[in-house]
């Protein structure tokens, strides 16, 4: 199980420990840390699309209207933050968020 936040998100430590207290073995992927591969983000978008990035962060609000209007993928690659958090990749499956839909599912 991969968790793929930022090691200073309070919602993806909350997840890694939630996740860890119930027996699984989260891994904490760090994506400013280890930006995700192409590939892994063309899965992202395909599964969660727009999404994907967090238009509430402090990061888009930095932004120009310009920048906004770029698609997701150029979003997320010149600003790895702009990603909403956690993505969670566990058997296969995707799941976005910490949301008591998604913790019912992987725990």
């Amino acid at each position: 199980m991969i968790v793929y936040g930022l090691k200073t998100c309070d919602t993806c430590r909350k997840a890694v420990k939630a996740l860890a207290v119930e027996g699984r073995e989260p891994v904490l992927r760090d994506i400013r840390a280890a930006p995700l591969s192409p590939e892994d983000l063309a899965r992202f978008l395909e599964a969660f699309g727009a999404d994907l990035v967090n238009r509430r962060s402090t990061t888009w609000r930095g932004l120009s209207e310009a920048e906004r209007a770029a698609a997701p993928e150029v979003l997320l690659r010149a600003h790895p933050a702009l990603m909403k958090r956690p993505v969670i990749d566990t058997d296969g499956r995707l799941y976005l968020g910490w949301d008591a839909t998604v913790q019912a599912a992987v725990i």
